[in-house]
This record gives C-alpha cells, sequence and structure tokens, in this order.
C-alpha cells in the first residue's frame, strides 16, 4: 500500500506523549480540554499499552482506545498511534523466558523495567507481528490515525544482546556478509593472538573476555546490532503497510544515543522523528541542542522533521535535574522549529504520579494548568499557530560536517592512544565554532555528494574508507575547502590501520600523513605558534610526514616541540587545511577564519549568544532569532514579525531570553548559508 509522506494535520504539529491509560475516565475529557486550550493538535498514544492491548496472549482488548480515538477526533486532536513492542508485557516474558535480554557478562535481565526484548527472539518478532497488524486491521481507516509510530527509541536502553538466540543470528549475519571463513578471517586479522577460526560455530559474540576482544570483531557487532533493531523494525513497519496508507516513523535520539547508524535509519521511514533533552551539566546545552537539530534535518535529507519528544522542564535521569528557566522551553522548541522542524512534542502531556518519571516535566505537571510550565505551554501553541506558514520551509547551508557512525563505534573501542581524544567532545568543539560563528551547516556522511557545499568540515574521521578519502580528494581538487581534525583516516571499515599508514587515503587531499602519535599526559597543555598567537592547547600532538603540505602552525613545546601542528595544503583548485592538535572552541576561531577566506564565506555578525536559524520558502525568508542572553540583543533586518505582525525596518530588538521569527526577502540575512 502506498504511504503519505506527512501527517494529515493543519498547521505545525504541536502535542506530546499521551498516556491517559494511567489515569481515570473523567480526567480524558479534562485532558482534552486542556489540549484545545493549549492549542495542542497532535499525541502519541499507545507507546506503552501493550499489557492493556493484549492482557493474554492471543486476547486483544481495544475499547479503551476505541474511546480514546474518538475522545480525541471529536475535538479535532489526531493522533500517532504507537505499536508497544517496547515494553511487552509480563505474561509475555513468564511464557518466553528465553526472548529475555542477556548481557555482555552473561546476566539475564528480568522484567519491571523498559526495553526490547531480544531481537533475535523468534516469539518476540512473532508476537510484534501480530501485534502491529492487530492495531492496523483495526484503526487503518480511523479518522483520528494520521501517523504509525513504531517502538521507543531503538537501542535506549538496550540494544545488544548475547544469548544463544543472538549468537546464532549473529553467525548467519556473518556469513551473509563474508560468505567465507578465510573472507571473516581476513577483515578480522585473527592472525593477531591466534584468534583464528576454523569452523562458524566456533565464531562468538564479543562477550565478556580476560582482557578487550578483537577490535574489528567488536565493530562488526555493532553493525550487527543496528542491523537487527532495523530488521525489528521493519517487521513491524511492513506488517502496517499492508494495511494502512499514513506514514510510518520511529523516534530516532539524534548525536544521544550511539548504537543506531540513522544515516541507514532514515531510509526506512516515511517521516524522520527525534528525541532530544538538554544535558544539565552543560552550561550551553542550547548549542549540543542546535548539533542534534542540524544532524537530524541532514538524515532527512533536508525534509521536514517532527521533535517527537523534548521537556518543558527538568527531566528525571540525569545526576543533577535542572530545571528549564522562564523562556528556556520556548528558545528550545523554536529552535528546533527554526532547524527544520514541523512538528514540536513533548514527553509527556500529564506527570505521572507513579513510576520511575514521575518526577519527569510535562506539559500538565503535577502543579497543574495554573502553572507557570503550563502558561508556556499554551504559549508556546500560540506561537506555533502563527509561524504555520513555515511549514516546508528548506534550509540552505554551504558548509557540510562530515559524520559517521560506524567511525564513532570504531573510535570509542578501547585502547585508542588517548582516552581523551574522543568523538563526540570534538564534534561538538567543531559544530561550536561554527554555531558562534553564525554558521548554517548540515551533517554529511564522508560517501556523500559534498559538491554543494563550499567547506567541509571532518572533526573526527577516524575510521574513513579508502572510498571516502576519493571522495573528499575530490572535492578538494574540484575547488572545495576541507578542515580536518587530528586523528583521522586511520583505519578502514575493519578497523585495520590503512596500507600506507596512518592519514593514508587523505595523503594527496592534505598534502601529508603521520608517522607517530604523541598524546600528551593527563592534565598537561602545549602551545602552537600560529602567525602571530601562541594557542594554548592539550591531550594530542603528532609528528607529521609532510608531502606537499605549508605549516601554519608549530608546536613550541610539549612532545611535539618544534613539529607542525596545523597545515594548509593547495590541491587542485581548492585548499585542506589539517589541525594535528586538540583546539578549543576559542582556538579554533583562528584556523576557521582562515578557511573561511579560502572558502569565500563570510560568518554572520549576530551579536554573542544570540542564535540566527534561517528557513526559506520560495522567494521568502523566515529568520528565527534565539537570544540566549539575559541582555537585549540588536540585529540589522527588514520584514514582519511572524509572532506581532510589527513591521521590522531595518533594526530588530530581541529581548533577553526571547525569540523573535522576521518573515523577509530571500537572501536578506547572511552569513555563511
Amino acid at each position: 500500500m502506498t504511504s503519505n509522506t506527512w501527517p494529515d494535520l493543519d498547521g505545525i504539529a504541536y502535542g506530546g506523549d499521551y498516556n491517559p491509560e494511567q489515569w481515570p475516565r473523567e480526567v480524558w475529557d479534562e485532558d482534552v480540554a486542556l489540549m484545545r486550550e493549549a492549542g495542542v493538535n497532535f499525541v502519541s498514544v499507545g507507546i506503552f499499552s501493550w499489557a492493556l492491548l493484549e492482557p493474554k496472549e492471543g486476547l486483544y482488548e481495544f475499547g479503551w482506545l476505541d474511546d480514546l480515538l474518538d475522545l480525541l477526533h471529536a475535538n479535532g486532536i489526531s493522533a500517532d498511534l504507537g505499536t508497544p513492542s517496547v515494553s511487552p508485557p509480563a505474561w509475555f516474558f513468564h511464557q518466553y523466558p528465553e526472548a529475555r535480554v542477556t548481557l555482555k557478562d552473561g546476566t539475564v535481565m528480568g522484567f519491571g523495567s523498559r526495553g526490547m526484548a531480544s531481537h533475535a527472539a523468534p516469539e518476540y518478532r512473532e508476537a510484534i507481528a501480530r501485534m502491529a497488524g492487530a492495531l492496523a486491521d483495526r484503526y487503518a481507516s480511523h479518522p483520528a490515525v494520521v501517523m504509525w509510530h513504531i517502538h521507543n527509541e531503538y537501542g535506549v536502553p538496550v540494544a545488544e544482546d548475547f544469548g544463544p538466540r543472538a549468537v546464532a543470528s549473529w553467525r548467519r549475519w556473518l556469513q551473509a556478509r563474508y560468505e567465507t571463513l578465510d573472507a571473516l578471517n581476513d577483515a578480522w586479522g585473527t592472525a593477531f593472538w591466534g584468534q583464528r577460526y576454523g569452523d562458524w560455530e566456533h565464531v562468538v559474540a564479543p562477550a565478556a573476555t580476560p582482557t578487550i576482544a578483537n577490535p574489528a570483531m567488536k565493530l562488526d557487532w555493532a553493525r550487527f546490532t543496528d542491523d537487527q533493531l532495523r530488521e525489528c523494525f521493519r517487521i513491524e513497519r511492513d506488517v502496517i503497510r499492508e494495511r494502512a496508507s499514513q506514514p510510518i516513523t520511529t523516534n530516532f535520539m539524534a548525536h544521544q544515543s550511539w548504537n543506531t547508524d540513522l544515516w541507514k535509519w532514515a531510509r526506512e521511514v516515511d517521516v524522520v522523528s527525534d528525541d532530544h533533552y538538554l544535558w544539565a551539566p552543560d552550561p550551553d546545552a542550547h548549542v549540543g541542542l542546535a548539533l542534534s537539530a542540524d544532524l537530524t534535518r541532514s538524515v532527512a535529507g533536508g525534509n521536514p522533521w517532527i521533535l517527537m519528544e523534548h521537556s518543558t522542564s527538568a527531566v528525571n535521569w540525569q545526576g543533577h535535574n535542572v530545571a528549564k528557566r522562564p523562556g528556556e522551553m520556548r528558545r528550545n522548541a523554536l529552535t528546533h522549529l527554526g532547524r527544520g522542524a514541523d512538528g514540536i512534542a513533548f514527553f509527556q502531556w500529564r506527570a505521572s504520579r507513579s513510576g520511575a518519571e514521575k518526577f519527569h516535566s510535562a506539559m500538565v505537571p503535577h502543579a497543574g494548568p495554573r502553572s507557570r510550565v503550563f502558561r508556556e505551554v499554551a504559549g508556546l501553541g500560540q506561537d506555533l499557530k502563527a509561524l504555520a506558514d513555515i511549514r516546508g520551509a528548506r534550509t540552505t547551508a554551504a558548509v557540510a560536517v562530515l559524520y559517521d557512525w560506524e567511525s564513532l563505534w570504531a573510535h570509542d573501542l578501547e585502547w585508542r592512544p588517548s582516552d581523551d581524544l574522543q568523538f563526540r567532545e570534538r564534534m561538538r568543539a567543531y559544530y561550536e565554532r561554527l554555531w558562534r560563528d553564525g554558521v548554517q551547516v548540515d551533517f554529511a556522511h564522508p560517501e556523500a555528494d559534498l559538491s554543494g557545499y563550499r567547506m567541509v568540515v571532518a572533526p573526527s574521521s577516524y575510521l574513513l574508507t579508502a572510498e571516502a578519502g576519493r571522495n573528499l580528494e575530490a572535492y578538494v581538487e574540484a575547488g572545495g575547502t576541507l578542515v580536518v581534525g587530528a586523528f583521522s583516516g586511520i583505519v578502514d571499515e575493519h578497523d585495520a590501520v590503512h596500507a600506507g599508514g596512518f592519514g593514508a587515503p587523505l595523503k594527496n587531499a592534505l598534502g601529508l600523513t603521520i608517522e607517530e602519535f604523541l598524546p600528551l599526559r593527563a592534565g598537561e597543555t602545549c602551545h602552537v605558534a600560529y602567525g602571530a598567537e601562541s594557542i594554548e592547547t592539550d591531550v594530542w600532538a603528532e609528528d607529521m610526514a609532510l608531502a606537499g603540505a605549508e605549516v601554519r602552525g608549530t608546536f613550541t613545546d610539549g612532545p611535539g616541540a618544534g613539529l607542525p601542528a596545523i597545515t594548509r595544503h593547495q590541491h587542485g583548485t581548492g585548499v585542506s587545511w589539517y589541525v594535528g592538535t586538540r583546539l578549543s572552541v576559542s582556538a579554533l576561531a583562528h584556523v576557521f577564519a582562515d578557511a573561511y577566506a579560502d572558502a569565500g564565506l563570510t560568518p554572520a555578525s549576530a551579536p554573542e549568544g544570540v542564535e540566527v536559524m534561517v528557513r526559506t520558502s520560495g522567494a521568502e525568508d523566515f529568520v528565527v532569532v534565539c537570544n540566549h542572553t539575559d541582555d537585549a540583543a540588536d540585529l540589522s533586518i527588514t520584514g514582519t514579525n511572524a509572532l506581532t505582525g510589527a513591521q521590522v525596518d531595518g533594526q530588530l530588538t530581541v529581548a533577553g531570553g526571547d525569540v523573535a521569527v522576521v518573515r523577509t526577502a530571500a537572501g536578506e540575512w547572511g552569513g555563511g548559508r
């Protein structure tokens, strides 16, 4: 059956997870009245409802869900109908104990939390297919249902399973991938430590071992686990697709969950959706939010997407669950909107009185609808109504940041030269430099077509295939500007050092290779002379073998004293930069200023702490301005304030902590896009 590619909704999707089964029936009427007051038009239901929908195996009870969907529809509220496969009921695990997940150390996980059963268990796969089919048979034509929501946050909290069924699936997966044991032994380098396999039945999973397990095996295990999760998704999706035409999604966790390759997952869904939660220890958590939003839009191919979950205030699962200050929730939501989301939703509608998440904030908090939080929720609903015309507007970026989950998996394995050089930290640092410079970015896979970008940034590309290396070389040769961070181009897809040594696939593009890594001790710093500047750096230095690159920065002390630290190389009609150390966000400004000049980019001129995003629709731009400071900020722009209707005649003043959205002629606001 042909599917739609966006839920049938008027305006921007606005709402959240709704779990009315936690409440008496009379509360439902109060809920829908409050939803209408808040401007809610979209709720996700049924995601954790398996035990109610199928209280005994094969016995379905849909009456309560019938009533709920009818009530929502009668009040003009659409439903994103979930399949409850994330949380099988107690009877399932009692009936099929072998379907439980086994951890690396052999511990078998019990019931009483949430999370997926063994992805390899045939009983689980059969049960989720039956449930998905029963739901689709009953609700495919229900007027409230505008989208299907499969599972919840694949890979969280459990992705890996080391049980016997999973190991058997692992062997089948490897046989399909490598065909012969000779090919597997070659890919895994099993000559090292005498690990060669002579029979498929001898191949094990990377469970607990005396010291670290074979890294190539662990990298393949990550791929296998991701594939198995996606296989379970497809089981449910395909059953529903046979019966229903509404779009189908599942909620990702871009840059916050690491065991799903979202480039692959995005190809499986009709609509990309994402969950994002601020990391409380980060005083600039809004920068991480922007990173996740840009990454989500990028895996969606630039198409509109849905913020399926974020929080109105504090979460409950971090060490220090910091409440959002007045206006912060609005800034968070409208930042997602500014970075491509056409749907804004929360976990959850009404705060739970019981269970593990009773201290998690909600749209209707324990304080009730007279609270500040609910007033802000209703105010945001009004904002989104005023901004309905932004739907479908696109984002144009001149800079791409390379992001590869397989490189993340490989980089984070054990026994690297320094534990302090981390994929996520480098990704955030390079992204934050671009964010602070007001440069709008996309993310891209290293093997993707990069020809449309004036500048490409590779903060952390430890695993880089030969094909990706040729792609980057061709990009520079054709006139692009490439900026590459340390410890890149080191291994191939099997976590084997490239023939030709460290950095070999980037040798032509960068004009160098790496002879030796020179990591610093914990807490040590060193310095780089860059022009007239002395830049403090830490964690990492390298001994480069130059092959045409020009030295632009030199280590003045530390293990690399006197050696090149930062280089520039002309290749073809383009330019590449290499940063062979760990520079801070502020220190990266020196290199990026020169790289921008090479790329012909002019960063935006917004005041410090003011975030500006642009979405374009035809000849019109929507310029979303979030002021993350406490002080008013002025920007030079002309247009109409889409939230107030007021004219903006050359200057916009945005109060501290406030947001403005200006409709203006396309290109009115520049800044690296």
